[in-house]
């Protein structure tokens, strides 16, 4: 059935490809697009398509945040939560309104990163030094000029990277930076921009990243019967990291509205994987050694003004070699080889002025070496359709078809391999003079089980079913913005959502980092409220204040079975209550910048009782920065203080966090 099924798609994908011609050849091509082309920076503009507004963090913004690695920056979005295992090295993933981290979709440069073997992404190899802008949306883009991958998961998180930029009168573009700080910390990079004529650039890349990654933690713990069980003041040990990342991009910008880019990635690293203080046990010997390469192209182009084209491409090659060499534990010595061949097509017409229509096919093959012999062919087919009516009603409707054909070691049940999933968008914006917009959206995700949930020798199960998540969300927005005057620009945004995951798959350490223990949730009901405010005052003399507040409520509970003793608890490591605020106050070149993070009360395990009770953390960050022209030359340095208070907390249990500590960067630019 699902060959069939995917026949009759390729054959519907090739008729519905080569219409376009024939339809928009009968249209008058405009001599105004509603599209302006700056071939400065040959940046293309268009209309805002949002229909659901997302979260972003960019430009001086990202600067400005005491921020390391992209899991970091992250941090300050509501809705998220960030599982941190410690440490500069330490592994770091995201998951959005307790969808779980493979619910949500990573997109560098507009091409998912992808692991096959987990499904979860490290975010803390993804340094800032390169990265522009990250947004984060809830459900889906708005735009329909998208992959089918993108319509398949209940968020995606957006890195983009940066553009080339010239000032006038020249071709090149250097900069050069370095950071160093607390625990050993060296950090330098390196950026090259390149003209190679007016609508080619180049630019290439480099970061070195070397910490010890010793640190100074209070381990405490307390019995149920309120007895001090330890109490002492350790050391963090095994979490050092050696790391380089190299990249090197190529752009073509060519007959106004097309573009062409080619990307190429590395990423090596040898790193101590800190484990759990447990039992007074404070050194591990587990050992993890990353390769990650790939290399990504991306062409878009438009015709007769009605008719859009997307073609993405990439290859990967993922090496991983695990040791634990605790003697009280048994020895293993794992080489895990992944590699991922990645085809997308995406085709949009423009009915109307209003109306849009986009189909899209995506394929990917991953396959898995050495430990495990396993591949996989996942093919995804998308229709999408968005209106804009009356310049007030904004609606996106989109099918997704998933269709996976596996080959493995056999098993007595086998997952379902297809799956139809839709999504609807809708937003209302009663004035046009006035920002306030109403919004909802209902998806569907499907997620299948990656090959480490079904086939890990020690930790697989090979009966796992597919999770499917059902979103409910509705939303209000308010927004003012003014060019003149003290008040600049206001905004508040709060999100209602109610959302269903079935055969939910939840892991959690077992003993190791390295490997977790995979089961199902039957059934999951998620409640929660997002709310968002923003503050720009501009004031004389150049001083200016920006300031943001984000909160997060949310009940995350488990309804599989009422005979169980954890019927109706939160689920591990959902917090009821989170959020966080940051302050910039700037004068002229220099900028003091404040943030501050909050997560309340968890539970480390699936019963709500006094001994799986985890405590609430915040911290304090703060920042002073300043920046120089010399001639041609700029040079920006910044002193950092992360966690000014000292606080003692864990994100994951046992595993500690730094202590206060100390960061300083120069950057030179010319």
């Amino acid at each position: 059935m699902a060959k069939k099924t995917i026949v009759y798609s390729r054959l519907f994908l090739m008729g519905f490809f080569f219409a376009p011609a024939t339809v928009c050849s009968a249209m008058p091509v405009s001599d105004s697009i509603s599209r302006h082309y700056y071939l400065d920076e040959v940046v293309i503009k268009a209309p805002s398509k949002n229909v659901i507004s997302p979260q972003k963090l960019d430009g001086a913004v990202l600067e400005r945040l005491n921020s390391l690695s992209v899991a970091d920056a992250i941090r300050f979005f509501s809705g998220v939560q960030i599982k941190d295992y410690g440490g500069v090295g330490g592994i770091k993933t995201v998951n959005i309104r307790s969808m779980g981290t493979n619910q949500t979709g990573v997109y560098y440069n507009g091409i998912q990163l992808g692991n096959a073997q987990n499904g979860q992404i490290d975010l803390g190899k993804f340094s800032l030094e390169n990265i522009d802008e990250i947004a984060l949306y809830n459900g889906q883009k708005s735009d329909i000029l998208q992959s089918a991958r993108e319509f398949g998961s209940s968020g995606n998180i957006y890195l983009n990277s940066r553009r080339p930029k010239f000032e006038e009168g020249k071709n090149f573009h250097l900069r050069a930076a370095m950071k160093t700080g607390s625990f050993a910390l060296i950090n330098p990079s390196a950026l090259l921009e390149y003209r190679l004529s007016d609508k080619i650039s180049l630019s290439m890349n480099a970061e070195v990243l070397s910490s010890n990654g010793k640190y100074k933690f209070r381990y405490r713990r307390i019995t149920p019967s309120g007895q001090i069980a330890y109490d002492t003041t350790a050391v963090r040990q095994n979490g050092d990291i050696n790391a380089v990342r190299a990249e090197g991009g190529l752009q073509h910008y060519y007959s106004g509205s097309g573009i062409w880019k080619l990307q190429v990635y590395h990423y090596n690293s040898e790193r101590g994987i800190p484990g759990a203080i447990v039992n007074n046990v404070w050194r591990r010997g587990e050992r993890l050694w990353d390769r990650n390469s790939f290399v990504q192209t991306s062409w878009q182009d438009e015709f007769f003004a009605c008719w859009q084209l997307r073609f993405n491409a990439k290859y990967a090659y993922d090496y991983t070699h695990y040791i634990n060499n605790d003697d009280k534990l048994i020895h293993v010595d794992n080489i895990y080889v992944q590699r991922e061949l990645y085809a997308s097509l995406v085709n949009k017409v423009e009915v109307f002025k209003w109306w849009e229509a986009s189909i899209a096919y995506d394929f990917q093959w991953n396959g898995m070496e050495k430990y495990l012999n396993v591949s996989r062919n996942s093919h995804w087919l998308a229709i999408a359709t968005a209106m804009n009516l009356f310049e007030h009603l904004k609606i996106q409707a989109s099918v997704l078809g998933t269709f996976i054909n596996e080959e493995a070691r056999s098993r007595e049940e086998v997952p379902k391999k297809y799956k139809v999933t839709p999504g609807l968008f809708i937003s209302y914006r009663p004035f046009k003079k006035i920002g306030l917009s109403f919004n909802a959206f209902y998806k569907q995700s499907y997620r299948y089980p990656t090959f480490n949930d079904l086939y890990y020798t020690d930790m697989g199960n090979a009966y796992l079913k597919p999770e499917l998540a059902v979103q409910h969300n509705v939303g209000i927005m308010y927004e003012i913005e003014r060019k003149e005057g003290i008040f600049h620009l206001f905004e508040l945004k709060a999100d209602y959502y109610y959302n269903r995951i079935r055969d939910k798959i939840i892991a959690y350490p077992k003993g190791q980092q390295f490997r977790w223990t995979m089961l199902n949730l039957g059934k999951v009901k998620i409640n929660g409220l997002d709310a968002t405010a923003r503050l720009v005052l501009q004031f004389p003399h150049h001083w200016s204040l920006t300031g943001r507040l984000q909160y997060t409520y949310q009940t995350a509970l488990d309804l599989t079975d009422p005979s169980d003793t954890y019927y109706g608890n939160q689920i591990p490591y959902i917090p009821w209550h989170s959020g966080s605020a940051t302050g910039m106050l700037t004068w002229k070149n220099y900028a003091l910048n404040y943030s501050f993070i909050y997560v309340g009360k968890r539970y480390n395990q699936q019963e709500n009782i006094v001994y799986n009770y985890t405590q609430p953390w915040y911290t304090h960050d703060l920042s002073l920065s300043g920046s120089w022209r010399i001639k041609k030359t700029r040079l920006k340095t910044t002193l950092e203080i992360n966690n000014l208070l000292s606080q003692d907390y864990d994100v994951i249990l046992n595993y500690p966090m730094p202590r206060r500590n100390y960061r300083i960067s120069l950057i030179v630019e010319y």
